[in-house]
């Protein structure tokens, strides 16, 4: 207890010395706690945005499905599919899909299209479809042969509103599906590719025109939390109980897109590195200089019979001591900022296209990582750096000590 107060006073004899090694400790902490915040939030918000917009944070298809995609690996029965999908904890939604390739024309322009039929209460609720459209309207509840295409295919087809669509395509009956439909809304997803080739269909009018009634190729399922999704989809699995159906999370059906983000957030180790050399650096100047000045105190300490392992400890309580203090201030200070950016985010100078979307405002997020991780790092970083000038200090010869002025 003594050597603890002993260490507390001394802090304050160089009140300077220590305000700045203090201002080292808490700035390091704060940037390191901005960083990894702004590093999960980015992580998150865009994978969010990835998921949650378009393919959903767990996906369900027929077995062999996402290897070889056919219009005849259906889901029969999707609605009970669902049924018991809705009925799991931590499940925010579900929507059904079903997909073709076809011929698009409109007036004397064709091109190739992927069919999407869609249905619009799920589709909506789940990835705010209806939120999307830049033209037009969404999709009425009921079955009307209306369309709605990607802005960069209505470019291609020079479609507006209310024209016609005519739509060529194989059924499930190998015979040759074909159609008029009606455009009644543009789509801005935030892909440029896939809005140069999506055609979306009221699923009913989907399933009409391909032969394939009460079926769907997907089920995207939207969950609360980010975190859930790798135990969800297992009780997912569990829940649905049929061996012809695959359960992936979106780890595994964008998995290109997983690894890509993983490797941009190993970034934040480097800057957490970088941080900890600077903060380490200035640590060790500040008790080094200190030990150095003090040389006759320690060896005053050591002639009345303090012992090498209380000298020490002395020096690293003191270090402890500011870098406490420095973490709760950090803590208070990198937990505002992220805070503040949290809700606001930041306007970035230049969008930029990840995963085929568009990003223009980023935001932090408040979490945990972003304060036990600064803390270990400051702590550790301080011992470490002081562990050696108080080496120094203990081994301090008391004769010579004294003689130095």
């Amino acid at each position: 207890m003594l050597i603890l107060k002993i260490a507390f006073r001394n802090i304050f004899r160089q009140k300077r010395r220590s305000v700045l090694t203090a201002l080292t400790m808490a700035g390091g902490f704060t940037l390191a706690a901005i960083s990894i915040g702004w590093s999960d939030g980015s992580y998150n918000f865009i994978i969010d945005m990835f998921t949650r917009n378009r393919l959903g944070h767990i996906q369900i298809h027929k077995n062999g499905y996402r290897d070889r995609p056919s219009l005849y690996k259906t889901i029969p029965n999707y609605r009970q599919v669902g049924e018991k999908i809705a009925g799991v904890k931590g499940v925010e939604g579900w929507t059904p899909r079903l997909f073709a390739a076809a011929l698009a024309s409109v007036g004397e322009k064709t091109s190739g299209v992927q069919i999407t039929g869609i249905d619009p209460v799920h589709e909506n609720q789940c990835t705010r479809f209806d939120k999307k459209i830049v033209q037009g309207k969404p999709f009425q509840f009921n079955p009307n042969k209306d369309v709605i295409m990607g802005k960069g295919l209505a470019k291609i087809l020079r479609a507006r509103i209310g024209d016609e669509v005519v739509i060529v395509t194989q059924g499930a009956d190998g015979s040759i599906a074909n159609d008029i439909y009606r455009l009644v809304g543009i789509v801005e997803t935030g892909d440029k590719m896939l809005d140069r080739t999506v055609l979306y269909m009221h699923l009913r009018d989907a399933q009409d025109l391909l032969v394939l009634p009460d079926q769907v190729h997907e089920i995207a399922v939207i969950v609360h939390h980010l975190k859930q999704v790798p135990e969800l989809a297992k009780q997912i699995t569990k829940v649905l109980n049929n061996p012809e159906l695959e359960v992936a999370p979106w780890q595994v059906f964008a998995h290109s897109f997983y690894q890509a983000m993983k490797a941009d957030q190993e970034g934040m180790w480097i800057m957490l590195f970088v941080i900890l050399l600077v903060v380490a650096v200035g640590v060790l100047n500040t008790v080094l200089m200190s030990v150095l000045e003090r040389q006759r105190e320690y060896g005053l300490l050591k002639a009345i019979g303090t012992q090498p392992n209380q000298i020490v400890l002395l020096v690293l309580n003191e270090v402890n001591f500011l870098a406490l203090g420095s973490i709760l201030v950090g803590a208070l200070l990198g937990t505002a900022v992220n805070y503040l950016l949290s809700h606001q985010g930041i306007t970035l100078p230049q969008a930029f296209t990840y995963g085929g979307m568009e990003f223009k405002t980023m935001y932090t997020e408040v979490n945990a990582r972003s304060l036990y991780l600064p803390a270990i790092t400051i702590l550790l970083s301080a011992w470490i750096v002081s562990f050696f000038p108080a080496l120094k200090a203990a081994r301090t010869d008391p004769a010579k000590a004294m003689r130095i002025h």
